[in-house]
């Protein structure tokens, strides 16, 4: 058989992309190191200060933005709150309650709080331990009432997580007792939200989140002062803890609910890959670990599919994982151009540390994704938390050694 010029030319390329291939298959990838099955992430880009505030910034709506620092030097804070009269509730994970005060922070740390366990950031890479949520009851002009989740010891190797309500008296926090304890291995990463009938929601974090006997991996409902509210999903139901909402949850890092529907949203982390969304539905399972949109940490897909019967779709997805984190609906008319929009934070982007931002997702009425914008991504900042303040102006926390309070502002 007798080929032309161009066959042959063709034959070349085709030969000469195998080869490429193969070589690269078998030669050309680097060996990246691993430490717990983890990779190593790469630091070229980590541990940037905050520029030089304030700045103006343009965004994709066509809306200048002015951002600027409340406060800086807390220390990884988690979390934030907001009094009635605007003053701010913040937590930290070295097991601190801040209050700032007309844009001042206060030196001292507010009284009352309980002992935290492993009060601290840990090496680890995800780990979650010490104060975590901050929140108001939905009476709290009424009743004064404070919640706060944290991780507390009971003398075991593994953090057992707690909720505690307080009474603020308008500098501390007083008869602050627990209302709800987990069991071990039960405490990282507890969002905490209150729903539009005053139940108290909380995520958890384990190994366990397909099993509905345990309360790990799941987001639980509580009435207001810990007990079980007899409308729960699996009360009187044999084998299923009575306080599991919904189950089948990874790391959860934001809940809220929303302002117009009432339901909760939730989200969560994949591993490299899959961080997730979710409208939260009595009695649902959002198939972790069984069904993923995202990869394992090595590399290979997480699971078989992406989705089953009987599992529940999230309604927003992020590969590579962004590591999302907090979570606030934007309801004011003073950032006009973003009213009912979802923001969330990001801790860093592709696994790479030095990444962090916020996004904003714009969605239809059926809460269906339109698109979705990066902000802030020349910080380069981890960013935990975002909440809209009763000034219709929108906080975000930073969760560095160095963190802070920032405000988002229309430039003009």
């Amino acid at each position: 058989m007798r080929f032309g010029t161009r066959a042959w030319s063709f034959v070349s390329v085709v030969v000469g992309l195998v080869a490429a291939v193969g070589t690269l298959r078998g030669e050309g990838q680097q060996t990246v190191p691993f430490q717990n099955g983890i990779p190593v992430a790469p630091l070229g880009l980590s541990g940037r200060p905050l520029p030089s505030l304030p700045v103006v910034i343009d965004t994709a709506e066509g809306m200048k933005i002015r951002v600027s620092a409340v406060a800086r030097g807390l220390e990884n804070p988690w979390s934030i709150a907001f009094l009635p009269d605007g003053t701010m509730l913040v937590t930290e994970r070295a097991g601190r309650l801040r209050i700032i005060r007309n844009g001042v922070l206060d030196p001292q740390p507010v009284a009352g709080g309980p002992m935290a366990y492993g009060a601290g950031v840990s090496g680890l890479p995800g780990a979650v331990h010490g104060y975590m949520d901050v929140t108001l009851h939905p009476k709290f002009a009424q009743n004064r009432l404070i919640y706060l989740s944290y991780t507390k010891s009971r003398g075991v190797k593994q953090p057992i997580g707690a909720v505690a309500r307080g009474r603020w008296d308008g500098t501390a926090v007083v008869d602050m007792k627990d209302i709800f304890v987990t069991g071990e291995g039960e405490a990282s990463a507890m969002r905490l939200a209150f729903g539009r009938d005053d139940t108290l929601y909380l995520t958890t974090t384990g190994a366990t989140p397909q099993d509905p006997n345990t309360l790990a991996g799941k987001v639980l409902r509580l009435a207001d002062d810990g007990g079980i509210p007899k409308d729960n999903p699996f009360v009187g139901k044999a084998a299923h803890r009575p306080e599991v909402f919904t189950l089948g949850h990874r790391s959860s890092l934001g809940l809220a609910m929303h302002p117009g529907t009432g339901q909760i949203w939730q989200n969560e982390n994949g591993p490299n890959g899959g961080d997730e969304i979710n409208i939260l539905k009595p009695g649902g399972n959002y198939g972790w670990p069984i069904v993923s949109y995202g990869r394992t940490y090595p590399g290979p897909w997480q699971a078989e599919r992406f989705w089953k019967e009987g599992f529940e779709y999230p309604i927003v997805y992020w590969t590579p994982s962004i590591a999302v984190s907090g979570m606030a609906f934007y309801t004011g008319s003073k950032l006009a151009r973003w009213k009912g929009d979802v923001f969330v934070g990001a801790l860093r982007t592709g696994e790479v540390p030095g990444t962090g931002h916020l996004q904003r997702i714009l969605l239809n009425d059926k809460m269906e994704e339109l698109r979705r914008e990066s902000l802030l991504t020349e910080f380069r900042q981890r960013v935990r938390d975002v909440r809209m303040g009763p000034d219709e102006l929108l906080y975000v926390l930073t969760d560095e050694k160095d963190g802070a309070v920032l405000r988002i502002e229309p430039a003009s």
